[in-house]
């Protein structure tokens, strides 16, 4: 096999042409293999096999720098950087990442995993190059998805002021987990229409280049024509009014057409945009007909393309079934999405109400503010976005849904640790950086049926509400627990005394178990589900002074600025409090793994909690003897 002779960066560049459509079949066919036991990225990564080879033709690692827009597609630049054995381990705790990583080969040239960065990371690499005096290739390599973010935009308007060479590859495969919206898909599409207009254009050119000693400056003088003929005829005009040269579209599944625009692209000075059209899921067949299913999958029978395994109803099922129920009930309810409808349950209702349902593209920051403008106009906005990625829109919550008070509803799901992708994507910050704006309310629902009750207690309000949820399944315990939901107030589960338990949203379901496992030992926990982090429940706060000495918080969140934070700061304001102690995320970023074992090195997991519980109550006991009488 030719894909056995690839033990380490640059060993590509020693294979013949023929050699390597050998290679990109093999690998293939690895991917297909190997993810169907791990689970990872499948349709992105085989849509970009030939690209990828072309691009390890065309550079030299790790010299030159692959910037990777969000990073998913990368599998193949990791096998040709001579990663191959580690598959087996890929996202697993302490195995390869699903990501480029800089820590893991001196071949990843930026730590990345979100949208719409890679121009901008590449640009900044390009400009250290120059004014170091160095000399290296930069490439960046964006999908025509990302291209709907706004700071792509903001990078490439950027860039036009470039006098040195930069590549970015726009790889258009008219996706980005599901099917692209807004007028750059429609310019586009009017690209690949037009390619016609190209071939004609290149041949124009090459025809011209052969006349003697005057061929070449005809050339030049084509080039700079900005005639009203060619802004009609001429694909890429866009991009070379915004002042990038355009070269495209290229087959990007065609490794000689690929080899000979890269190197046309490295002869010219400033930036470089190649337009290259490539095929989502290429080579297997249930990727290529629900590629967005195969975005990130699960494990699956080679087959069939079917999961391996179903489990139970998601949180995000659950928030599905209930925006359509409430589709049909309440008609100025909407969704907005930021192309990411199926993956936060969104289908459903844009199914049913397909006017009420607005896919702004990758566009967090949009997304956000457009809300405000729906609600200022009578509707009632239900914003549903990853919390990794409302990230992105922290400003926009802030200043134009916060400050005017504004009802909108924030559906943040994937919040707390996701698991196999990793930094990037785990949830682990909403609490804090939602909790500190002025007017908004947080929630965290503690099992499925809650989850149902709050999205309908935050419809009803007049200010924003931000409903926080985890990945995965939803937690069925707890079923007979189920009062009425109340603005700030929490629900108490367990009463006891001298140790209190307050948890929120996941953590409720861990903190059954370390309830038990105290009563093993001889204690009376009390076990409070606290349902809003903001605002807090300072009535039960002050309950629980009279007969508690200590009080234990359980968040999925960062420690710094979460909800045992807050409570830390009320009773640190008042005499004679109880001892607070904080269950959380510290202050670093978690890598990927299970989130089984992220929580256990976190020591977040049950038995952990109750160790250190245990722990804090002898630690406070002793202190007690030592005190003089």
């Amino acid at each position: 096999m030719i894909l056995e002779k690839i033990k380490e960066a640059n060993d590509v560049k020693q294979l013949s042409l023929l050699e390597c459509e050998q290679l990109a079949q093999e690998i293939r066919d690895f991917l297909i293999r190997s993810l169907s036991e791990t689970g990872g990225h499948l349709a992105s990564n085989l849509g970009v096999v030939e690209l990828t080879i072309a691009l390890h033709r065309f550079l030299h690692f790790p010299e030159d720098k692959l910037v990777w827009d969000v990073g998913h597609q990368a599998y193949t630049h990791k096998i040709l950087t001579g990663r191959k054995e580690q598959f087996a381990t890929l996202r697993k705790t302490g195995g390869l990442s699903g990501f480029p990583k800089r820590k893991e080969s001196d071949c990843d040239a930026f730590d990345t995993g979100h949208s719409s960065t890679s121009i901008s990371a590449g640009l900044g690499l390009v400009q250290a190059r120059d004014l170091k005096g160095e000399n290296y290739q930069v490439v960046s390599v964006i999908g025509d998805g990302a291209l709907t973010g706004g700071m792509a935009y903001e990078a490439l308007n950027n860039a036009a002021e470039l006098k040195k060479n930069f590549i970015i590859i726009l790889n258009d495969n008219e996706m980005s987990i599901t099917r692209n919206v807004g007028g750059m898909s429609s310019y586009l599409d009017h690209i690949r229409m037009a390619a016609p207009y190209t071939e004609l254009k290149m041949g124009v050119t090459n025809a011209l280049k052969k006349i003697p000693k005057v061929g070449d400056g005809m050339v030049d003088a084509l080039h700079k024509t900005k005639s009203s003929i060619k802004q009609l005829v001429i694909p890429g005009m866009l991009f070379e009014n915004m002042g990038l040269t355009y070269l495209g579209p290229v087959d990007g599944h065609d490794m000689r057409q690929l080899g000979k625009v890269l190197q046309e692209a490295k002869r010219k000075q400033g930036p470089v945009l190649i337009h290259v059209l490539t095929e989502k899921g290429r080579g297997y067949e249930p990727a290529m007909r629900h590629p967005a299913r195969f975005h990130g999958a699960a494990p699956y029978e080679i087959e069939t393309g079917l999961p391996k395994s179903n489990g139970n109803p998601s949180y995000t099922d659950i928030f599905s079934t209930v925006m359509r129920k409430f589709g049909d009930r309440e008609p100025d309810v909407v969704a907005v999405s930021a192309a990411m409808v199926p993956g936060t349950g969104l289908k459903r209702f844009g199914n049913m109400f397909p006017e009420r349902l607005f896919d702004v593209g990758i566009a967090e920051e949009h997304a956000v503010t457009f809300a405000a403008g729906l609600a200022l106009g009578g509707l009632r906005p239900v914003v549903a976005i990853y919390s990794s990625f409302l990230q992105r829109a922290v400003d926009q919550i802030l200043h134009d849904v916060c400050m005017q008070n504004l009802p909108v509803v924030f559906a943040v799901d994937r919040a707390g640790l996701v698991g196999s992708d990793g930094e990037t994507h785990h949830g682990c910050f909403d609490l804090s950086y939602l909790s500190m704006m002025p007017n908004m309310t947080v929630m965290a629902p503690k099992n499925k049926w809650e989850l149902s009750d709050m999205l309908k207690f935050a419809i009803r309000q007049k200010s924003p509400v931000a409903i926080r949820y985890p990945r995965g399944e939803a937690y069925t315990g707890l079923e007979d627990y189920r009062a009425p939901i109340e603005m700030g107030k929490a629900e108490i589960l367990e009463k006891g005394k001298e140790i209190a338990i307050l948890a929120v949203g996941n953590m409720v379901r861990t903190a059954v178990q370390v309830t038990e496992n105290l009563r093993n030992c001889g204690y009376e926990p009390t076990l409070v589900n606290m349902r809003f982090v903001k605002p807090l429940d300072m009535d039960l706060l002050e309950i629980l002074r009279e007969d508690h000495s200590l009080i234990v918080t359980m968040e999925e969140n960062v420690k710094s600025g979460g909800f045992g934070e807050q409570v830390m700061t009320y009773y640190g304001s008042r005499l004679h409090s109880p001892a607070i102690r904080i269950v959380a995320i510290e202050d670093k970023f978690v890598p990927h793994g299970s989130v089984e074992d992220l929580m256990h090195q976190q020591q977040m997991d049950s038995a952990s909690v109750t160790e250190r519980i245990l722990r804090w109550k002898e630690e406070q006991q002793k202190s007690t003897e030592q005190l003089p009488e």
